[in-house]
């Protein structure tokens, strides 16, 4: 069982930044591909960034390449997303997610566990 405790939403403005963290246990953490994804209202859960296990290897979903960046510190058992130039899309719960596999993953049925989500809003 892996326990994920997100952290670090809140309410920004456009053009701000905000930093999420995640920090789990239970699990060999550095032997764990981890994931952030999002929720709008009324839209389904989409990908937004994915880092393996070592951290070596990262990818994005292409609306945030260049203004969000994926870490991790396998020393905390924390991963986090670095937000920047946030604009109103994307508002949206941040769940991180804890794959079955060290390395990076898009697909969300190749995550076993989840975090309870932290809410993001970004103001016009």
């Amino acid at each position: 069982q892996v326990q994920l405790v997100e952290s670090g939403g809140g309410l920004v403005q456009a053009g701000g930044s905000l930093r999420l963290s995640c920090t789990a246990s239970g699990r060999t953490f550095s032997s764990t591909g981890m994931g952030w994804f999002r929720q709008a209202p009324g839209k389904e859960r989409e990908f937004v960034a994915t880092i393996s296990g070592s951290g070596a290897s990262t990818y994005y979903t292409d609306s945030v390449k260049g203004r969000f960046t994926v870490s991790r510190d396998n020393a905390k058992n924390t991963v986090y997303l670095q937000m920047s130039s946030l604009k109103p899309e994307d508002t949206a719960v941040y769940y991180c997610a804890a794959a079955s596999t060290a390395g990076i993953t898009l697909r969300p049925y190749n995550y076993n566990f989840w975090g309870q989500g932290t809410q993001v809003t970004v103001s016009s």
